[in-house]
């Protein structure tokens, strides 16, 4: 274990910086790319904190609420993360989840040259105080960019969201919304392996061919050529939908409503639609829940965390066995990084979204 010292090891941090808090959709003059910060490559005396090299840097919708003004009520995922990263100010790096090496260690549970994937910083190298959300990356024989989405916080989110939310049986009718994203081409192929009846929707008709043709859903269909959504619903799900994990809301939602089961579930994950309106949509349809007996819950990766080794080792294996696969979308440097993330909220990206700052 290394500790700090004066002779330690400063060299130049390239940065993702804040320019200013984000209002409606995030553009990438929002964002700028600094050269004028440095890091010491050596934890300072005393701390228990691990000095990291960033090697992939993860795109998520949630990135966006840490860029906009803070709000007393914010979102309870900003509010975990921030307790060791605060929110983001403008002038300041911007935040994430990531894959990193370890450089420096002052902590016994990690070591030099350990792979970890967690929060960090949009950057070249980082200090990491706060390890609570850092877990060290054991199996290498896949694709260390896996960790950024299929075996990190999107694949996590949704083996919780649809194994411990949505409760299924199998021979279940599902339906998902953003079905192409990180988190839905997962729970999609989790569904189809389960047994289920599959339906995903999607923003492109290239996103939809690879719900069908890659990730072997049952049917998908693009909601921008839909003028009524409740409509399509009824031609995928005649008799209904039993499991709905929620990534839209607004206009989706309702329609949902329309065609849930007695006693189906929704699992809301996010709401993608509604993260750039000044006043959220509302939703005419929860009567519904009532009549059908439906329950809807909403979570956060973290309430999972606890079944991190159990659900690696089933997708390692269903990896393994080719019986599931992802999908990614890789932008190469850190200059790329903020057209990288303001393409998520305009689904120019296919799959997961990530960007590569630096190679092992």
């Amino acid at each position: 274990m290394a500790s700090g010292s004066d002779d330690a090891q400063v060299i130049s941090n390239k940065q993702v910086i804040l320019k200013d808090y984000v209002v409606g959709l995030p553009k990438d003059s929002d964002m700028y790319v600094s050269t004028n910060s440095t890091i010491q490559l050596k934890v300072p005396e005393g701390s228990n904190g691990i000095v990291v090299k960033n090697l992939y840097l993860s795109c998520d919708p949630y990135n966006l609420v840490f860029m906009r003004k803070p709000v007393s009520d914010s979102y309870a995922f900003v509010k975990r993360v921030s307790d060791s990263h605060a929110f983001v100010k403008p002038g300041s790096p911007i935040i994430g989840f990531g894959v990193a090496k370890v450089l420096d260690s002052g902590n016994p549970n990690f070591k030099k040259g350990d792979l970890v994937w967690g929060t960090t910083v949009w950057e070249e190298y980082s200090l990491i105080t706060d390890l609570q959300d850092i877990i060290k990356i054991q199996h290498t024989d896949v694709p260390l960019s896996y960790y950024t989405g299929i075996l990190g916080m999107p694949g996590l989110t949704a083996y919780g969201g649809f194994y411990e939310v949505c409760s299924p049986k199998k021979g279940e009718h599902v339906f998902i919304s953003a079905a192409s994203g990180a988190v839905g081409q997962i729970v999609g192929q989790f569904a189809k392996l389960f047994g289920c009846y599959v339906v995903g929707s999607a923003g492109s008709k290239e996103k939809v061919e690879l719900l069908k043709n890659k990730f072997r859903f049952d049917e998908a269909f693009n909601y921008k050529e839909e003028p009524d959504l409740d409509a399509a619903l009824k031609r995928y799900f005649p008799k209904g939908i039993d499991i709905y994990f929620e990534n839209v809301g607004g206009k989706m939602l309702d329609a949902v409503l329309l065609n849930m089961r007695e006693h189906g579930r929704i699992a809301v994950c996010g709401m993608i639609s509604q993260y750039n309106l000044d006043k959220p949509e509302g939703v005419h349809n929860l009567m519904h829940l009532i009549s059908k007996r439906i329950r809807i819950e909403g979570f956060l990766v973290f309430d999972y965390y606890h079944l991190y080794p159990k659900f690696v080792e089933l997708v390692l294996s269903y990896i393994a066995e080719g019986k599931i696969v992802y999908v990614e979308d890789i932008a190469e440097g850190l200059e790329s990084g903020p057209a990288a993330l303001v393409g998520l909220f305009t689904g120019r990206n296919v799959g997961k979204q990530i960007v590569l700052v630096a190679h092992e």
